[in-house]
């Protein structure tokens, strides 16, 4: 790979034969759509590139929103080489090729900007290459990343970089950009003279989820089934092009994460709507039903706890039927479990109490289990005191003995606060008679 003969130009003349989204890629900042909050007028990226300030960037954004198109618009717009690098099939051999040619470039006055697609997927040892060429100026690195930055990329390399978070373009924006490509004769699908429905356009961009590439691809597939049919592209013409729709997802990645997240804090805070459409979504994009009725578990311990005890039998149930049925017909089992638990009373007064108790084991000394408390099978432990003074609660009024059973630098430490809420609330009537009973006890004893 070599920089001399490299164009800093975007390609006007795009063949008619290339597929419509490389097409109607646009060619300055003032044609590209979307991300107003980075280059409307006085934005960050838009001074950046109008200043022509040098430092190296990471696009951060999900596919079709226009990562590699704005990396070389700005290569255009500030006169640089620049050199497309994709991170699926290059090493450090490669990179280190490149970084010499723009060494040498650098002597005569030439600027490089080297674009990463899917910087990502570069390994440390692979990300550490640039480290040197981007601190001393040799490049102008600007990465593209569908995945979160801070996960991804390395910090000495994300410290020298300025990121930049691209969103997917609104549904507003993409349908312009398909009525600008079915009208555009030079690019588009102009001499077509096609027509076509706005509810169709619109269908499209509500599939594709502000991709705006996807978009492209299924209005040209729409496009060839209406030249030969009504020459109106219609809402059956673009579900025939989509066939199935296509939902942003990576079950190792960070939408897999933000998607949990979403339906267990939809489920804490009672919206069972809301959990069922996340639930939805996850179960679409081929999440593994498992995971999610493992989680579904996790929620009936952390959330609902004691306040309605037979969350967790549900959620055990809905866990058992999917991996029984199967999909699709197990989940209907997690929907119901899902519905159940965002409408149940909730506490997590057990999750804090057993939170404060891992506190205290790790921060306080491990006194010695007080004598009254431990068995004596032998007669030497009956001779050491091993359970004097045990009071045997069957034998008790109400079945509470006056006894401590905590060590001792924990005396009298309560970590369960019960809530008023559901079931619990008769939990926190019981746990106040106990301690007014023991109490009583203890005073009448005293006296």
């Amino acid at each position: 790979m070599s920089l001399f003969g490299a164009t800093p130009e975007v390609s006007r003349g795009t063949a008619r034969t290339a597929p419509l989204a490389e097409r109607m890629r646009p060619h300055t900042l003032d044609e590209y759509v979307g991300q107003e909050h980075l280059l409307g007028p006085g934005q960050p990226l838009r001074v950046q590139v109008e200043r022509d300030d040098a430092s190296s960037m990471i696009f951060w954004g999900p596919p079709g929103v226009g990562k590699t198109t704005l990396a070389k618009i700005i290569a255009a717009t500030t006169s640089a080489t620049f050199i497309e690098f994709s991170a699926v099939l290059s090493g450090i051999k490669e990179i280190k090729n490149v970084m010499v040619d723009a060494e040498k470039a650098s002597e005569y006055g030439s600027r490089t900007i080297l674009f990463v697609d899917e910087i990502h997927r570069f390994n440390k040892a692979q990300q550490d290459a640039f480290l040197p060429y981007v601190e001393r100026g040799t490049i102008r690195l600007i990465g593209a990343t569908t995945e979160n930055p801070s996960f991804e990329i390395i910090a000495a390399l994300l410290s020298r970089c300025r990121v930049y978070t691209l969103r997917g373009l609104s549904d507003a924006e993409i349908v312009g950009l398909l009525g600008r490509a079915l009208a555009d004769k030079e690019r588009g699908l102009g001499e077509l003279g096609l027509l076509a429905d706005n509810t169709a356009l619109e269908r499209i961009a509500a599939y594709t989820g502000g991709d705006a590439r996807s978009a492209l691809n299924a209005l040209e597939m729409a496009a060839q089934l209406a030249q030969v049919g009504t020459r109106t592209i219609t809402v059956e013409y673009v579900s025939q092009a989509l066939q199935q729709r296509t939902l942003l997802y990576d079950k190792h990645g960070e939408e897999h994460y933000n998607l949990i997240s979403a339906l267990h804090k939809s489920v804490r805070n009672s919206d069972a709507d809301a959990a069922l459409y996340w639930l939805g979504r996850m179960l679409a994009s081929g999440e593994d039903a498992m995971y999610i009725a493992r989680r579904v578990v996790r929620m009936a311990v952390e959330d609902i706890g004691l306040a309605a005890p037979e969350a967790l039998n549900l959620t055990l149930s809905a866990r058992d039927a999917m991996d029984f049925l199967g999909s699709p017909e197990g989940e209907l089992a997690l929907a119901q479990a899902v519905v159940y638990l965002a409408l149940a009373p909730k506490s997590n007064a057990v999750y804090t109490a057993f939170a404060a108790v891992r506190q205290d084991v790790e921060t306080t000394r491990a006194q010695p289990v007080p004598l009254h408390l431990r068995n004596a099978p032998t007669k030497l432990m009956k001779q050491l005191d091993y359970g004097k003074d045990y009071k045997y609660a069957h034998d008790e009024e109400g079945k509470v003995a006056d006894m401590e059973c905590l060590p001792d630098n924990l005396r009298d430490r309560r970590y369960y606060h019960p809530t008023q809420e559901g079931r619990e609330k008769v939990l926190a009537q019981r746990m106040e008679e106990i301690r007014t009973l023991r109490k009583r006890k203890r005073n009448d004893e005293s006296s």
